[in-house]
């Protein structure tokens, strides 16, 4: 972690301080003078994935995971505020009193910081200004923002070292599930084996330090990471945790290359064995690293999901050396492994003349979904040090903060692509990849159809629990889901073939149980699906509801209690009482109802009982926002 030299002080109050965590406010899909977009919203799908879906784009949030992990191992007590409106966040700051208050933020989003930071000098004067996240690595940030603290890198170890805690104290783990309002078509994803995730977060950078990694600069850059649980036991006594708290059996795992920590990952394996743990993994690897493993570990360990860098034909990573990622991704999908493929483009090489042929190069790759992304350098990363040496960046007067995102425009005079001609490639990569290859929901059924003709009759039954649960939705929903899919590409012969094809296969293999279901659920989806449709046109976006939480028991009444779960003898002996089938207060919260489990802070991120699932829309530029905070919880991404 990099700060200045006033960086290293102690608050006076110490642990007495009042602290306030809180995201940058909204809407933030629509246009506005502090950086919002609407070509950036805050969906990370539907902003670098699917984003030419249409109404077949998954559409979801995610929460603010850096500060919740801030928020559960602070023994002072912390609010957290996340996305908040500006007037919800004035509200806050003017009638709570905090010592301090840290906002995070990406960069594009510094303008929204800079104007949080008028509004708490304005209204609370007195409070200590901490700003972290991918902002704090902006040159000369304090030119920009009026702040006290800039906090680059591990967070949690710098606000306990501020407030005079034990900074080397184990890390409590923020029980959280990963998806906020998942919706496809048009229709909410409820009930969904493997959209009900909990957030796991082992480690934080990556040390594989490609030069255009921001996440892994910001953590000490190449050969470096900051591991929270380093061995598997810890990791398992997490997950356990976790499991139980929130009733999930499926992981998101935030780590960006989960598997690079073989010793950790193989012992897991072992626990998840000895165990009977038919647990579900979704997370980010790199093609060296998958290597390194067998597919039967990779199956066993539960990998159902992984992000996946591509990066470009010829490209020269060394975690691409030698590897066949054609044939790395088949082989994945044979075994029901949804794979996330994500590709550059403007590399140093690519050029007007031969970026149609890297598109179809990333294209023919087939995977469930891709991500395109421009070659962007971005503050306190090798590239961006390699452009600044070559006085290839542009300035300030040349290009906005707000559009230095890798979705619209370079950031840097291209040797090749000039005159905005990146921003008609990126568009047409991802039209190609929809065009060639479908919608994303198609090729997740395919692959998930794959998976389970291959393992549902696996002599090891922790496998084949886990593929039936993943399989329980292919002969009904999905069945529906393909045939309005069908339908909606009736005219377009390629699609309607690469749509029957899947079908037929779920009519071949679930019989009449998939072919009565089809079209009886399809033709309800294929209403809402264009119904979406017109909304979309009309300009409709989502926004995510606000969260409001505490980690104090004498925490503000209309905040969600939270705690963290931890990894020690005391959480060892309740995790595997669980596990084993032990009596233990884990598996007696099960028995109670999710209201008094949420209200005793035991089941913190759901949402209460008595409010209803909403998501703030925007239409045609007009805000419909909920009157109260919504509290916690899954809603999907």
């Amino acid at each position: 972690m990099t700060t200045t030299a006033v960086d290293s002080s102690v608050h006076p109050l110490r642990s007495q301080a009042r602290v306030l965590l809180v995201s940058v406010f909204g809407p933030y899909a629509q246009d506005d003078q502090y950086g919002s977009r609407v070509i950036n919203p805050m969906e990370l799908f539907h902003n670098q994935v699917t984003r030419l879906q249409h109404a077949f784009s998954f559409r979801s949030f995610y929460r603010s995971w850096g500060l919740m992990l801030i928020q559960v191992n602070l023994k002072a007590p912390c609010n957290l505020l996340d996305y908040p409106s500006e007037e919800r966040f004035v509200e806050e700051i003017k009638t709570r009193k905090y010592d301090i208050i840290g906002i995070s933020s990406i960069i594009p989003n510094l303008l929204k910081v800079r104007r949080m930071c008028r509004l708490i000098r304005k209204y609370r004067p007195g409070a200590t200004i901490v700003v972290g996240g991918h902002v704090a690595n902006v040159p000369d940030l304090k030119r920009w923002v009026d702040v006290d603290h800039i906090v680059q890198g591990d967070g949690v170890r710098w606000m306990r070292r501020f407030l005079g805690e034990d900074e080397n104290q184990p890390i409590r783990h923020p029980q959280v599930l990963a998806l906020i309002g998942p919706r496809t078509m048009g229709v909410p994803l409820r009930n969904h084996h493997g959209l009900v995730n909990a957030t796991l977060i082992p480690a934080v950078g990556c040390p594989m330090g490609c030069n255009f990694c921001s996440t892994s600069a910001m953590f000490g850059g190449k050969g470096k990471c900051i591991e929270f649980y380093k061995t598997g036991e810890e990791l398992f006594e997490i997950m356990c945790a976790l499991e139980a708290g929130l009733r999930s059996e499926g992981f998101f795992v935030m780590d960006e290359n989960f598997l690079f920590n073989q010793k950790r990952a193989l012992r897991l394996l072992e626990l998840m064995e000895t165990h009977g743990k038919s647990w579900s993994l979704d997370i980010f690897s790199s093609a060296d690293v998958l290597r390194r493993y067998t597919m039967a570990q990779l199956v066993g360990l539960g990998i159902r999901w992984l992000w996946l860098g591509l990066e470009g034909k010829d490209a020269r990573y060394k975690k691409l050396a030698g590897t066949d990622t054609i044939g790395l991704v088949r082989e994945l999908q044979s075994h029901g492994i949804r794979v996330l493929g994500s590709s550059i483009i403007g590399l140093d090489e690519h050029t007007p003349d031969n970026l149609d042929q890297a598109i179809d190069y990333a294209v023919s790759h087939d995977t469930d979904f891709h991500q395109f992304m421009l070659y962007t350098p971005i503050p306190g990363t090798p590239l961006y040090a390699e452009s600044e040496s070559q006085g290839t960046l542009l300035g300030v007067t040349e290009i906005e903060l707000a559009d230095i995102h890798g979705q619209l425009k370079f950031n840097y005079r291209h040797p090749h692509i000039r005159d905005g001609q990146e921003t008609e490639f990126l568009l047409r990569a991802f039209q190609r990849d929809f065009e060639v290859n479908g919608p994303s929901l198609v090729r997740i059924i395919r692959t998930m159809l794959w998976g389970w003709k291959r393992y549902k009759d696996d002599p090891n039954p922790r496998i084949r629990a886990r593929f039936a649960c993943e399989a329980a939705n292919l002969p009904v929903k999905y069945a529906g889901a393909l045939w309005a899919a069908r339908r909606r590409y009736r005219d377009d012969p390629h699609r309607w073939r690469l749509i029957s094809q899947v079908l037929d296969g779920l009519y071949a293999e679930f019989g009449w149980k998939a072919r009565l279901a089809a079209p009886t659920v399809g033709r309800y989806l294929y209403q809402m699906l264009r119904r979406e449709e017109r909304r979309l046109r009309e300009g409709w976006t989502y926004e995510p509801p606000t969260f409001y939480e505490t980690n104090s028991p004498q925490g503000p009444e209309a905040a969600v209690r939270v705690t963290g779960v931890m990894a020690n003898s005391t959480s060892r002996d309740r995790a595997m009482a669980a596990c084993k089938g032990g009596v233990s207060s884990i598996q007696q919260d099960h028995e109670e109802s999710p209201s008094q489990r949420r209200r005793s802070g035991k089941l913190p991120h759901r949402r209460s009982d008595k409010v209803p699932h909403r998501l703030t829309a925007l239409r045609r530029g007009e805000r419909v926002v909920p009157q109260v905070d919504v509290t916690s919880g899954q809603e999907g991404s």
